[in-house]
């Protein structure tokens, strides 16, 4: 649940972000008229990462247990790739993400209709897959269906509200801090997503090692604990992972927490000023 209400509250934040910056812009320039569309690209959108993540469900129960196996497997690993891309690209287009939005809809605009919910669409769906196929990974580790789909409607529900209430200017908060903050926890739950992955490869027969354990903290690791359920849901922590999996989870997190942690360089052109590291949060039409 813990993992499941992340990907929602970011993953949603940053949907609900791209929607506020595209209503904003027609609210200020006059073109309200054009909102219809927007809401039409953006439940397109919606509607697409539901069946999405509808397919990925349908397809694995309809699996042998093999494949079933090996398909977890990919979708995990194919998550772990797309958060990766996800986190290092929002660290540097936030800064012009608004921007971006407004010359694409600009140009919709003076295309047509079908060009506004194509942008919308567009703007919105690359978050919606992302969030069905992080998801989707998040819940094979997972021992019931139900907390996971909590977590992840919480999560969203959470990222509405607060995505309204910046648009309204009611909540103030730091968009860089958090970021960061939720990368960084991100990264963790991408380095679960993808040791589940090697495990589930390891289960298929395509990998070696599943009964070679790296350790077994059993006797210390309670499983019925509630901070086992914790760190199980959210990290895949385990208490009697394999050398593999292990491997797996220290290649991938310790690289990718380094590179995410190093300050990138903020040099700015001669004789500009350097621009904020603050996402502008959209603002309503007084």
């Amino acid at each position: 649940m813990f993992a499941s209400y992340l990907i929602g509250l970011r993953e949603g934040l940053e949907a609900t972000l791209v929607v506020s910056i595209l209503v904003a812009f027609l609210v200020k320039s006059g073109r309200g008229d054009r909102l219809p569309l927007v809401w039409a690209g953006v439940g397109a959108a919606v509607a697409l990462s539901v069946a999405f993540g509808a397919l990925l469900t349908f397809t694995a129960a309809n699996l042998g247990s093999r494949q079933h196996e090996m398909f977890d497997a990919f979708a995990s690993l194919a998550a772990t790739v797309f958060v990766t891309f996800m986190i290092f690209w929002m660290r540097t287009a936030a800064r012009r993400m608004s921007g971006d939005l407004r010359e694409k809809l600009s140009d919709a605009l003076q295309l047509g209709s079908v060009a506004v919910v194509v942008v919308a669409f567009l703007s919105v769906a690359r978050e919606g897959l992302e969030t069905a196929l992080l998801w989707f990974a998040a819940v094979q580790g997972a021992t019931t269906s139900a907390s996971p789909l909590t977590g992840i409607t919480l999560g969203l529900l959470t990222s509405v509200a607060l995505g309204y209430g910046l648009y309204r200017s009611a909540v103030r908060i730091n968009l860089t801090k958090f970021f960061t903050w939720t990368g960084l926890l991100l990264i963790l739950v991408a380095a679960g997503i993808f040791k589940y992955g090697v495990h589930d490869l390891q289960e298929s027969g395509l990998l070696p090692g599943l009964s070679t354990y790296a350790f077994d903290i059993s006797g210390v690791l309670d499983p019925g604990a509630w901070y086992s359920t914790l760190l199980s849901g959210m990290f895949n922590i385990t208490a009697q992972p394999s050398v593999l999996e292990t491997a797996a989870w220290v290649a991938y997190a310790v690289p990718v927490l380094v590179l995410f942690l190093r300050r990138p360089s903020a040099k700015a052109p001669t004789g500009t000023a350097p621009q904020s590291q603050q996402p502008q949060s959209p603002q309503p039409a007084s």
